[in-house]
Formats: C-alpha cells, structure tokens, sequence
C-alpha cells in the first residue's frame, strides 16, 4: 500500500515539474508519463488538476482565469510537443505589425500544423484558434522563429513561442485572401513591411507551393516600393499562366494576371525588377 501511493505521489510529482500552474496537458499525455485515468479522476478529486474538456486538463492557476490562447498553444508546443507555430496576420501582430485591433470580440489566432489535436476546437479562450495545415510550403520548417515574450507578458520558464517570421506570416496572410482576410488590411500592414529580408523571402517564394500567393506578393510588393523589392525578380518565380480570378466585381491585374480590387490596379505603377 506504501508502495503504491509512494508511486502515485512520483507521478504526481513529475507532472506538477512538467507543467506549470495554469498551463494544459491532455489525456494522452498523462497516459505516456504513468497517469491513468484512475489517478486522473483522483487528481482531480483532490484539486491538482481541473478538467477543461473531455480528455483536457489543467493544472490550476493561483488566480482562477479563463484560459488563454498564448497558455494554450505553449503547453501544445512545450509540454506536449506538437509541431505547432501561431502564424499568419497572428504572427505579424506578434511582430508589431499589426495596425488595428477590430472591435467587439478579440480576432482570432492563427495555428498552423498538422497534427493539431481535434479537442482544441472544443476548448473556450480569450481568443478563438484558426488551425490551419502545412501545406502552402515544400518545406514546413521555413521560416519559424523563436519568441521570447507574447502577447503582453513574458513567457514562463525560459519558454519562447514558436511563430513564423515576418517573410513567412505575410505569405501567410496572403493564403487567406479574400475569404478570411481582406485586401485593405493587408494593404495597411504592407504599408509598414520596410525591413523584410530579401534573402529569406527568396527561399519561401520558391517553397510556396501557391502561384496565387506568388502573384499577390508581387502585387502587393509593387504597391508599396520598399527598398527590399529591388532585390527580387518575379522572373525568378514561378508565377504559372493565365488569368486568375480571385474576387467579384474586380480587375485583371495587368502584369500579374490575377483578379484584384480595381484600385490595386488604377493606382499600381510597375516596378522595376531587380538583378
């Protein structure tokens, strides 16, 4: 009997290491580090962990808080190891790109992978998760960075969070035009894009398995003239043929053969390539 409560009181104590107040771990990972369902429910019981949803729990906060997106996507990527990363318009906004914040509810997140668990859909945070899979990219790991603050405050136990670079996140962003996204805000945010680097957009350009975002870029890069768009040539890329249409209502762009808002291509002069 000592026995099997010393045991209890080990894994107890392995997961309190692993996980910090406040942060998520789920039924398959307890079951991998000894917690049964049986111990689960004394858990529980015995305030060491609450249930969230069915199969998801929480190690309690000293300060009851509805659980927020920034804990949640931590705990996916630190404790319980899924290759995740926040991407997208979240990643840019994570970047201080971000040029307003909507009114009324919070926006939501962008997630990107593709072994997100099906319970994120059910769970209740201050923001809502998009997920999204890898797929745009030939290679999924381009692009990532490493975070050390989040939203508002810095992050626990030495942690970073795992979001795309700006060159990655606009590409990104572009993916989710016109459905989720629209023209005008991605407009404002390429207004402030000053500091991409050449080099890096290069690489994701040619991984882009997308010629509608390829063509978008471009369009967009044109638009606003930063000093890195001198250095990328759309000949480089593969940019496919013919027309694409996009949106109703719009225009043929006249270099980049996609359907765009009439002014993107009233007011659009063509820039020149680069070397």
């Amino acid at each position: 009997m000592c026995t099997m409560s010393a045991q209890r009181e080990e894994k107890l104590k392995s997961v309190l290491e692993a996980v910090p107040a406040g942060f998520v771990v789920d039924a398959r990972w307890l079951e991998t580090h000894g917690v049964s369902r049986f111990l689960t429910r004394r858990y529980i019981e015995s305030g060491w962990l609450e249930r969230l949803e069915r199969g998801v729990f929480r190690r309690p906060a000293p300060q009851p808080a509805p659980l927020d997106w920034q804990s949640c996507v931590l705990s996916l990527q630190h404790i319980m190891h899924y290759q995740v990363h926040v991407g997208g318009i979240s990643a840019l906004g994570l970047h201080g790109y971000r040029h307003y914040l909507p009114l009324g509810a919070p926006p939501p997140m962008w997630l990107y992978g593709d072994d997100t668990p099906p319970w994120l859909s059910r769970l209740t945070l201050d923001a809502p998760l998009i997920c999204r899979p890898l797929s745009l990219f030939s290679d999924p790991a381009l692009g990532l960075t490493e975070n050390q603050t989040g939203s508002t405050t810095t992050l626990p136990w030495g942690w970073t969070l795992r979001l795309s670079t700006p060159e990655r996140a606009v590409l990104e962003a572009l993916d989710e035009l016109p459905e989720q996204e629209s023209f005008h805000n991605l407009d404002m945010v390429f207004e402030g894009l000053t500091t991409l680097r050449p080099r890096p957009l290069t690489a994701l350009l040619h991984s882009c398995r997308k010629i509608k975002v390829r063509r978008l870029f471009f369009v967009f890069a044109d638009r606003h003239k930063h000093a890195w768009r001198e250095r990328l040539n759309p000949e480089d890329f593969n940019l496919g043929t013919g027309d694409r249409a996009l949106i109703a209502g719009g225009k043929i762009h006249p270099r980049y053969r996609i359907m765009v808002p009439p002014d993107f291509v009233d007011t659009t002069d063509r820039a020149t390539d680069g070397p």
